[in-house]
């Protein structure tokens, strides 16, 4: 199954919170739009969900319309066949964890073997014994689990995740992206996730959708959104970047060389100016010679205010295509796209 988005585009009192998007959802992948608060992500998940009419463009969920604004189309949220998760759970206070699960199901009129449907999804997220529960009887990875199991029980078509772990505690977060990410994948789900956190859209995602401002900047694998971004917000929004020309061309900490490799490599001056234990290696923050503050990793600890030569292999510069944009340019913006957006 297959989600198809041409042109949908939303504004709220006349701004812009997406300009004009395509995007295409492939059957059994894990899609995760990543980017700041207001740039438009949430929206548009919503607007795929049914729960917000786009001003324009189409959507189409394995071949059939579902919204489209030309032909004035557009299939109520509980008809599309959809699951969601959101951030607070959303659980009713006053039903049981088997209740929660089974109302997601009539919901979606999927009444036949109502039981059995509820009791094979509280399998699959390990809450089989906790069916007559309440809510507040559980801890947040429980209730996050009883969430996903509505969300997956009626077999949807396509899954929808709005910062579902935002409001877990790091320990459990962790241990819930590896749970989430796996029942996914052993379910062959596809999946829609939302979040302005990099480490869960790296280390979860089959693709990344990188926003800004309500516009795709790029799209890729997590390996090709950290190796080979094209836009220097990107760039600088997911992980460390390292300008050698601001907005124009940068390495990773990680490329940073101690000492020469080859004749090609490129020298830089620079004073040590903080270092951080990290467990299996130091973070050391230094002040280029000409240039802004870098990060390098080192397995020993250096010298506060000691002088050395970095050294850069041309091969690992990464150049971009876009040059406009950056996280500080951003971050200007924020109060203005938060009123617009969300």
């Amino acid at each position: 199954m297959e989600i198809e988005i041409k042109g949908i585009h939303k504004s709220f009192q006349g701004t812009p919170a997406l300009i004009p998007t395509d995007l295409t959802l492939r059957q059994g992948q894990f899609t995760t739009l990543l980017g700041p608060s207001g740039c438009g992500k949430t929206t548009l998940l919503r607007m795929i969900a049914g729960l917000e009419q786009p001003d324009g463009g189409e959507i189409y969920s394995a071949g059939k319309c579902i919204y489209s604004a030309g032909n004035k189309t557009d299939v109520p949220a509980h008809k599309r066949h959809f699951g969601m998760v959101f951030q607070d759970f959303a659980l009713w206070p006053h039903m049981t964890v088997f209740e929660n699960v089974a109302f997601g199901l009539k919901a979606a009129k999927q009444n036949a073997g109502l039981r059995e449907k509820v009791t094979e999804a509280l399998a699959m997220v390990r809450l089989r014994g906790m069916e007559d529960r309440y809510p507040h009887q559980l801890s947040g990875g429980q209730q996050q689990r009883v969430a996903f199991a509505r969300a997956v029980a009626i077999r949807p078509a396509l899954v929808l995740f709005d910062e579902p772990l935002s409001a877990l505690d790091a320990v459990l977060r962790e241990e819930m992206r590896v749970e989430m990410m796996s029942l996914v994948k052993d379910m062959g789900l596809t999946a829609l996730y939302v979040t302005h956190d990099q480490v869960e859209a790296m280390s979860m995602s089959d693709e990344i959708v990188v926003m800004r401002k309500g516009e795709v900047l790029q799209q890729g694998t997590p390996e090709t959104i950290y190796g080979a971004p094209r836009h220097p917000f990107v760039a600088s929004f997911i992980g460390k970047s390292n300008w050698l020309e601001p907005n124009c061309s940068m390495v990773r900490p990680e490329q940073v060389r101690w000492s020469r490799s080859s004749a090609d490599d490129l020298s830089y001056v620079a004073t040590v100016r903080h270092v951080s234990y990290v467990g299996e290696r130091y973070e050391i923050r230094l002040q280029v010679d000409g240039l802004d503050q870098w990060t390098a990793y080192s397995v020993s600890r250096i010298a506060v205010g000691e002088r050395i030569t970095l050294y850069i292999p041309p091969k690992v510069i990464c150049r971009m295509q876009d040059r406009t944009g950056t996280v500080a340019e951003e971050r200007k913006d924020t109060k203005r796209v938060l009123a617009v957006s969300r």
